[in-house]
């Protein structure tokens, strides 16, 4: 008896050409670093020879490393620079447009441009997530760390604070590891509450040179506020961000959403898996975004690992512990399925007698 011969994948080859023979080591990448990964994600050939690319592989792969390596020229041509992130960056947004990724608005691939730099989407999520800042007065940015949800939405802030669409921007998150009782660490307020802010001076400072981020600060045109501290006001005319909103509480984050006055933008960001309240609290977050579910006006940009646009391995290591979570909820089941069992059992029993 003859064995079927497995048939093999239907290859492809593309070959592109460049006109700038100058930009070619800066797609390529030191020691071709850059090809070699995209050979590597996409279990792809790629061959160079003089200004001419040739990409072999499976139709799917090869429409995919075309994509994300005309991404990549085209950055080069605008005399922007090519890293592994970027890299990364091409490869996640080409694969979204082959698998008509519905997070990928309509319309061109939206930007967001301050006076230092466009910030353009790294992955579908982001992409979504920018065209939602860019719409509505109200957006919830909810997914896994390393997604880009609060340093995309520091940007759209600083942007629309240097084109005067907004007075000032405020930021907010709450204290949790210290359970909002600020009064005993050393230093006035903004020493108090800097340690748990440390992420959103950060992104400020990615978007502003720091002298400019000391001056806006103390002219009170950029403000730390913990959220224990933003009762009773009313925001206007401002471009709020609350980050770490999974650890509110469903009292604070109703306090905080009813807060905003005329003229004023809210973000609210947060990763529903990562919750450090005390054992049985309701998360804020997850109750906000079950109240608000259709509510007009509101935007909600969900991410997930694919959309991780740190070190790859955070990707893989979102992607574990979602799973170990998985199979605890299914244990779990399965134990108070078992104990309801013998309770039963125990009751017929009882019976019985």
């Amino acid at each position: 008896m003859t064995r079927p011969v497995p048939s093999l994948p239907e290859q492809r080859t593309v070959t592109l050409q460049f006109d700038d023979n100058a930009l070619l080591p800066l797609l390529y990448g030191e020691h071709d670093r850059h090809l070699v990964r995209i050979e590597q994600r996409l279990g792809i050939k790629l061959g160079s020879r003089g200004n001419r690319l040739t990409i072999a592989g499976t139709p799917a792969s090869t429409e995919v490393a075309e994509a994300a390596l005309r991404s990549l020229w085209r950055r080069l041509e605008k005399g922007q620079g090519v890293t592994t992130a970027d890299v990364e960056a091409a490869l996640r947004m080409a694969e979204g447009e082959a698998e008509n990724d519905p997070r990928l608005p309509l319309q061109d691939v939206p930007e967001i441009r301050t006076r230092k730099a466009a910030i353009a989407p790294r992955s579908p999520a982001q992409a979504a997530y920018i065209d939602l800042l860019s719409r509505q007065e109200m957006v919830f940015g909810v997914g896994p760390a390393g997604t880009g949800k609060t340093y995309l939405a520091v940007a759209q802030g600083v942007a629309l604070l240097q084109a005067g669409r907004v007075d000032r921007i405020v930021l907010s998150r709450p204290a949790v590891e210290a359970g909002e009782r600020l009064g005993f660490l050393p230093g006035d307020m903004k020493e108090k509450v800097d340690p748990y802010l440390r992420p959103l001076y950060d992104a400020l400072h990615d978007m502003l040179p720091a002298e400019q981020v000391a001056r806006r600060i103390t002219s009170g045109e950029i403000e730390i506020a913990p959220l224990a501290f933003m009762r009773g006001r009313t925001l206007a005319h401002c471009f709020a961000i609350l980050d770490e909103a999974q650890n509110t509480t469903a009292a604070q984050m109703k306090m905080f959403l009813t807060r905003m006055g005329e003229g004023t933008r809210m973000v609210i960001t947060g990763d529903p898996t990562q919750v450090d309240l005390p054992s049985g609290q309701q998360s804020g977050l997850i109750d906000a975004l079950r109240i608000l579910d259709g509510v007009p006006g509101i935007g909600v940009a969900r991410f997930d690992e694919r959309d991780v646009v740190r070190h790859p391995l955070v990707a893989k290591i979102v992607s574990a512990y979602g799973r170990a979570d998985v199979q605890a909820a299914e244990q779990r089941r399965e134990t108070y399925a078992e104990q309801l069992g013998r309770r039963g059992k125990k009751e017929q029993d009882g019976t019985g007698k």
